[in-house]
């Protein structure tokens, strides 16, 4: 089964958010072997995005397996710099979410007002409080002494 093709588009934001990603599996002396390959689904599975890690390997051998990678697992390859894949596919399980069944039966849903709100007031925007007498302050503005080089400026 071909693995599955990307826009330009989603190629260069896919790079962009694996930039600040580590690898989180390594292929060393034994190549790709079935446990490598189970490792690499699992993590897919879990963050979509990641990278490989591949040493000792050819720039031909590993964007072989790379090829080989995306295509028995069913993935996209998004970069190939050096030592490290950055491979990527999509998980459809995180998608999915159950409608509430009162939005589905029609039902009136109230909705609370946010905290930290007055009635009346537009909504996520928070009340001042008044400061407590008590609390409150004068401020007195003090009068700085003249400069003369500021040629009579106050």
């Amino acid at each position: 089964m071909p693995y599955m093709e990307l826009t330009t588009a989603q190629r260069s934001d896919l790079r962009a958010r694996a930039h600040s990603l580590h690898p989180v599996v390594s292929v060393s002396q034994q190549g790709l072997s079935e446990t490598v390959l189970a490792e690499i689904d699992r993590s897919l599975k879990a963050h979509e995005l990641i990278k490989v890690r591949v040493y000792g390997e050819e720039r031909t051998t590993r964007a072989a397996l790379m090829s080989d990678i995306c295509t028995r697992l069913d993935a996209a390859p998004v970069q190939h710099i050096g030592n490290l894949l950055v491979i990527f596919r999509a998980n459809p399980e995180e998608k999915k979410t159950a409608p509430s069944t009162k939005a589905t039966l029609g039902a009136k849903v109230k909705t609370k007002p946010k905290t930290g709100t007055k009635t009346g007031t537009k909504a996520g925007v928070k009340a001042r409080a008044k400061p407590s007498p008590a609390k409150a302050t004068k401020f007195v503005r003090v009068a700085r002494p003249t400069d003369p080089r500021r040629r009579g400026r106050a």
